[in-house]
């Protein structure tokens, strides 16, 4: 196993990938393990496409990335990934306060 520093990994993060590409990485913080860096293609086998697709699905939930970041993570078209997302009981779209502003827009303009 490749052990790197929290210095070394902001000065030349490409060396943890390359050595994560044939085993995990193990990120120290003050000399303590902190973290570690997979590779997904590699360390998961079988398991890699729902690993992915939980990553992409609480990503996506917790407003890291977009919709469509979130489904070319999961591996899935757009519209597959929606459908996932639903299943999950994930949200797409969550009404704010300008949505209620542009509903109360449209409805007068209907009347």
């Amino acid at each position: 196993m490749y052990a790197t520093n929290i210095t070394n990994l902001k000065r030349n993060p490409s060396e943890a990938l390359k050595h994560a590409e044939s085993e995990p990485v193990l990120i120290l913080k003050n000399n303590e393990p902190n973290a570690m860096i997979f590779n997904l293609k590699n360390t998961f086998g079988n398991s890699n496409e729902q690993l992915k697709l939980a990553l992409a699905a609480s990503l996506f939930k917790s407003q890291v990335l977009s919709l469509e970041a979130s489904a070319k993570i999961s591996g899935l078209a757009l519209s597959e990934f929606i459908v996932h997302l639903g299943q999950l009981d994930i949200d797409v779209a969550v009404a704010d306060k300008q949505t209620a502003h542009e509903l109360e827009t449209i409805n007068a303009w209907l009347l």
